[in-house]
This record gives C-alpha cells, sequence and structure tokens, in this order.
C-alpha cells in the first residue's frame, strides 16, 4: 500500500513537470500524438520491431521529467523542448522514418548533437556540487569544462558500443556500412613483417561470385563509428567551450546560451498540495 502511494505521488510530480511549462507541454503533446499515430501504422502494417521503438520513444519522452524529479534539478524549457525534438529524430524520423539510410548526414548531426548535449549534462552534474550548500567545491572553471568533455566522449563510446554488441548479436547493422575505395592492410603482405599493404582504385567486389554492385569495397562499421565519436568530439569539445569561458568569465553570450540549457538545483514547489524543497 506504501509503495503504491509512493509510485502515486512521483507520477503525479512527473505530471506536473510534464505540464509545468506550456511550450514543452505543447511540443510534447504533438510529438507524443505523432508517435501512437506511427505505432497505429506500424501495428496494422504488422512489423513488430518498429512497434517496440515507437513504445521506447513514448518512454524516453517522459524521462525529462522523470529525472527531474528523482534528481530533484530543474531542466530550462530549451532543453527539454530540444531533448524531445533529439528523442523524435532519431527513434522515429531515423529508425522507422528510415532518415539514416535517407536523408545525407542525418546520423552525423544526431552524433553531434548527442555530443553537445551530453557534455550539458556533464557540466550541470558538477556545476550543481559546486552549487550545493550541502557540501564545500570550489572547481575550476577548466576542470567543470573538461569533465564534461568527458562525460559526453564516454557516452560516446558506451553507445558505439552498444551498436556494435547488437550488430554482433542480432546482425542489426547499426555501424552502418561504408563504400570506400582504397585501404591498406598489413594482412595482404606475404613477409609477415607488418607492412600495410595498399589496395587502390576499387570499383567493385565479389563475395562468393558474386559482385555486390556497389561501386567499391564494403567497410563493415569502423568508418561509420569513429566518425561518430570524432563528431561527437566536435559537439563536446564546443559546449565545454562555451561551458568553460561561462564560468571563468560569465560572458554575456555564453551566459545566456548556458543558463538556457543547464539543468540546475529544483527550488521549493508544490506538489498535490504539499512543498518539496532541495535545500534542507
Amino acid at each position: 500500500m506504501k509503495k503504491r502511494r509512493a509510485f502515486r505521488e512521483f507520477w503525479d510530480q512527473v505530471v506536473y513537470e510534464l505540464r509545468e511549462n506550456r511550450k514543452t507541454f505543447i511540443v510534447y503533446s504533438v510529438l507524443r500524438l505523432l508517435v501512437l499515430v506511427v505505432i497505429i501504422l506500424q501495428v496494422i502494417n504488422k512489423n513488430w520491431e518498429n512497434v517496440f521503438l515507437g513504445i521506447v520513444t513514448l518512454v524516453l519522452m517522459i524521462m525529462p521529467s522523470v529525472l527531474q524529479v528523482t534528481f530533484k534539478v530543474e531542466f530550462p524549457s530549451l532543453l527539454e523542448i530540444v531533448m524531445l525534438l533529439f528523442i523524435f529524430a532519431t527513434e522515429i524520423l531515423g529508425e522507422i522514418g528510415s532518415f539514416y539510410i535517407l536523408v545525407p548526414n542525418w546520423d552525423t548531426v544526431m552524433h553531434t548533437l548527442n555530443g553537445f548535449f551530453c557534455a550539458v549534462i556533464g557540466f550541470s552534474l558538477v556545476d550543481i556540487l559546486n552549487r550545493s550548500r550541502r557540501l564545500t567545491f570550489d572547481l575550476s572553471p577548466f576542470f567543470m569544462a573538461l569533465v564534461a568533455f568527458c562525460f559526453s566522449m564516454t557516452i560516446g563510446v558506451l553507445w558505439e558500443f552498444f551498436e556494435f554488441a547488437m550488430d554482433k548479436l542480432f546482425a542489426m547493422d547499426m555501424q552502418k556500412d561504408t563504400v570506400v575505395h582504397a585501404f591498406a592492410s598489413t594482412m595482404l603482405d606475404p613477409t609477415r613483417r607488418n607492412i600495410a599493404v595498399p589496395v587502390r582504385d576499387i570499383t567493385d567486389v565479389a563475395v562468393n561470385g558474386k559482385s555486390l554492385g556497389l561501386g567499391g569495397y564494403l567497410d563493415i562499421g569502423l568508418v561509420d563509428t569513429m566518425e561518430d565519436l570524432f563528431v561527437n568530439f566536435i559537439g563536446a569539445a564546443v559546449f565545454s567551450t562555451v561551458g568553460y569561458f561561462y564560468v571563468k568569465y560569465s560572458s554575456r553570450r555564453s551566459k545566456s546560451l548556458v543558463e538556457r540549457l543547464v539543468p540546475t538545483p529544483q527550488r521549493e514547489r508544490k506538489y498535490g498540495g504539499k512543498h518539496i524543497s532541495d535545500d534542507k
């Protein structure tokens, strides 16, 4: 009974967070409606994998509110809206809508944004520690930027591990293949002296005597993985730099951007007649 009551109170808080900001709630409602339509269409087409992705998307869309309630932090409305759009763009447009295949550089843009916003989260973690009244921290701007950068890169690497595992275990091809026209390999060195032998001007590859018709050699995931990590690096570096100047110099431009993106400790608020505060 107590667990049920606690869950109900928790869910009321989540719903409150969802509806607190009018702009965020409108975006959430529109995207949720679109996801439900997609799920219905996938059920009609009996595409159960996409139905599962749609359900996962609905769950992910309430996660910002769940995180706010769980960790008692306040997400700026801009950050919430961008997170919702990012989830929709990756799962619905990217996976179900095949934008990763149909739209050039869609995957690159998504990974760049992922690096940027993971750096936002990493920066906010140490920023909240710096603001806490219960802990004594005075972290340097460089250290805060470094933590944000390393946090983002770690998330990027873990995601690539996940993609590799899905490809290896379930043959999903999450690490998209790339057609290349040249490579070098030590496995082609007849002397066995670790000399990379170049192969150039590849126009076709045959497997089991049958041409793949791709106009080049099929690289299995490596190029895609390294490009994803590189653009994740760019996104992480950009925000870490902005965060550094925000803390060190309180630049008006960076301050405006950072404060509209970085979560802050939650002030006292009212959920169902009860006051909840982070400062105790």
